[in-house]
């Protein structure tokens, strides 16, 4: 009786978990959401007499403020639902000073984390 070789062994044990492998049913992906949900709501109690202070109470930490210009704020939101497509969200507040001038959104149709 002859001996399989080492190699031939390994080899032999690298197929059938490469074989097991591609008959597992799927693995679960979870829901990803990332960032600060804002809504048109939220938005719309913005006023121009509210501080940069105020904003934050209201809106929460904003994710980064630009280095070139430290009068913007941005607030990202992105969801990833089962390891599919990311959506975004971004709103930037814009101060003059440290008064709040006026906001850019571009707001998911539906927040998915209601």
């Amino acid at each position: 009786m002859q001996k399989a070789s080492i190699p031939a062994c390994l080899a032999a044990v690298t197929l059938t978990l490469s074989l097991a492998a591609c008959s597992f049913p799927g693995v679960y992906r979870i829901d990803v959401q990332q960032g600060n949900i804002i809504d048109q709501e939220d938005l719309g109690d913005l006023n121009p007499t509210m501080s940069r202070a105020d904003v934050r109470d209201l809106l929460g930490t904003p994710i980064t403020v630009s280095s070139f210009n430290p009068d913007r704020e941005y607030y990202l939101y992105t969801f990833q639902e089962g390891g599919g497509e990311i959506r975004k969200q971004r709103v930037t507040i814009i101060y003059e000073g440290n008064q709040y001038l006026r906001h850019e959104a571009k707001l998911l149709e539906e927040t998915p984390a209601n």
